[in-house]
């Protein structure tokens, strides 16, 4: 499990190993069961989790009271509820394992004292948070710019990861449509 962090790290940042060392010093381990729930509204997020096996799925409930997934997170990726994690506010999100999940996981008060104590650990932090711009702009877009069908397409050629290992109720609540439209789309496809 530290040598998949180790490997994603040195991958992103020239890190000496002594450098090394120190960062993955702060990571502990935790199992969470499918369905359980590591985040949810009204809680403060203060951790950041890195997925060695299995997935994670941050989501918040609509207006209608129906989930909405923003995120999914698999193995050798990063994941927290941003906004809650920088702004110390209440998660207006969830965060909850979607299978059984092996995670690697730093609170807050130890990660911002790496980017004291390991310099470099600053670029690693850009790259997430470049990566997590980046992810939620795309999304927001093809909100705006494409119909279900596209989503959809879209979906199947830059994460068909989701389409293999997820519920089509989660898929469908990923791509903001019904899972009887999402039924409709694969039966096409």
């Amino acid at each position: 499990m530290y040598q998949q962090l180790s490997n994603y790290i040195s991958h992103r940042i020239e890190i000496s190993e002594h450098d090394l060392k120190t960062v993955l010093s702060f990571f502990t381990i935790s199992k969470v069961k499918r369905n359980e729930h590591l985040v949810s509204p009204g809680q403060i997020s203060n951790k950041i989790y890195f997925v060695t096996k299995g997935c994670l799925r941050i989501y918040f409930l609509n207006e209608k009271g129906s989930e909405a997934t923003r995120l999914f997170a698999f193995e050798d990726q990063f994941v927290t509820a941003l906004v809650s994690f920088v702004t110390e506010a209440k998660s207006l999100e969830f965060v909850q394992a979607t299978e059984s999940t092996t995670l690697l996981s730093i609170n807050k008060t130890d990660f911002y004292n790496l980017l004291t104590i390991v310099p470099h650990w600053e670029k690693l932090y850009r790259h997430y948070l470049e990566y997590a711009y980046v992810t939620n702009t795309n999304r927001l877009m093809s909100f705006i710019t494409s119909d279900a069908t596209e989503r959809y397409q879209q979906l199947l050629h830059q994460h068909p990861i989701i389409v293999k290992r997820l519920s089509n109720k989660m898929i469908a609540s990923y791509l903001n449509i019904s899972p009887e439209t999402l039924s409709r789309l694969k039966s096409k496809g």
